[in-house]
């Protein structure tokens, strides 16, 4: 149906559905959630800037979000817009800091932000939550906001506004450097970071093999819940004095210094792999 699967956009060279799988929800609860934070944060936003500027922060966002998820999630199929909900979220942190002259309340305004970021990234440990969706396209529109939502300064608005026969002082430059400096750091890392992303997921890159802690970043298992419901297993590799162990649902991959190891200790080391 064009859910985020990893194993068809790879092997199946279905990369469309990297951006299909926004508009898909996991049931009605779900997409009632996600309405309504986009009516919470899209309103304000597309009363400043337009639907245009909105729409693209939205759908490079869940792309964003999309990719991220493909490179460290590999077994679970996702679907949902929060990556692009998280990219209009950070949008408005770098459209205050690129625009930070035109505020007035400004440290309430990113105190705020930082704040609603924090608490939404934390729910994103619980199990069924794919935080690195959300990662992704915070990341994405976080840079894009630099991008699309810069603003002139006061003086150079004020100058366009003089009544005939009324002298100011001239403002030659439409924006600030420092606005200028943030939209090309940000064009840069936006062209390199989706090249990178794009090349490395469909060579069937794990980004799990190159950092065994990220999955936290995702779920971090308790007493009450545990990231994976289903029975682990793991793909093993007994050399004469180390055990290769590399867990199915993750694909995280780690060696164990530990010879004739027996099945017991295989399960156990398996279940916390994977965990």
């Amino acid at each position: 149906m064009g859910a985020l699967d990893v194993s068809k956009i790879v092997q199946g060279r279905q990369g469309w559905r990297l951006i299909t799988c926004i508009w898909l929800h996991a049931g009605v609860v779900h997409l009632l959630i996600n309405v309504l934070c986009l009516l919470f944060i899209g309103i304000r936003l597309e009363q400043e800037f337009g639907f245009v500027r909105i729409g693209l922060v939205y759908l490079i966002s869940g792309f964003g979000g999309s990719l991220m998820s493909a490179l460290f999630i590999r077994s679970s199929i996702s679907v949902g817009a929060s990556g692009a909900l998280f990219g209009l979220i950070g949008s408005m942190l770098s459209e205050l800091i690129t625009n930070w002259s035109l505020y007035a309340n400004k440290v309430a305004a990113l105190l705020t932000l930082v704040f609603v970021i924090v608490v939404n990234l934390a729910l994103g440990i619980l199990p069924r939550v794919d935080n690195f969706a959300h990662i992704g396209g915070l990341i994405s529109g976080f840079l894009l906001g630099f991008v699309v939502f810069i603003r002139p300064q006061f003086a150079w608005i004020n100058q366009k506004r003089v009544a005939p026969g009324q002298e100011t002082a001239p403002v030659k430059r439409k924006h600030k450097t420092y606005q200028y400096i943030l939209w090309l750091a940000a064009v840069v890392l936006l062209i390199v970071g989706f090249t990178v992303a794009i090349v490395l997921l469909f060579r069937g890159y794990n980004a799990n093999d190159h950092c065994s802690w990220c999955h936290y970043l995702s779920c971090v298992p308790t007493k009450k819940w545990k990231c994976n419901s289903s029975p682990q297993t793991c793909t093993v590799m007994q050399q004469p004095n180390t055990l290769d162990l590399t867990c199915d649902g993750t694909g995280t991959h780690h060696s164990y210094s530990i010879a004739g190891a027996t099945q017991d200790q295989i399960s156990q080391l398996c279940n916390s792999l994977c965990s």
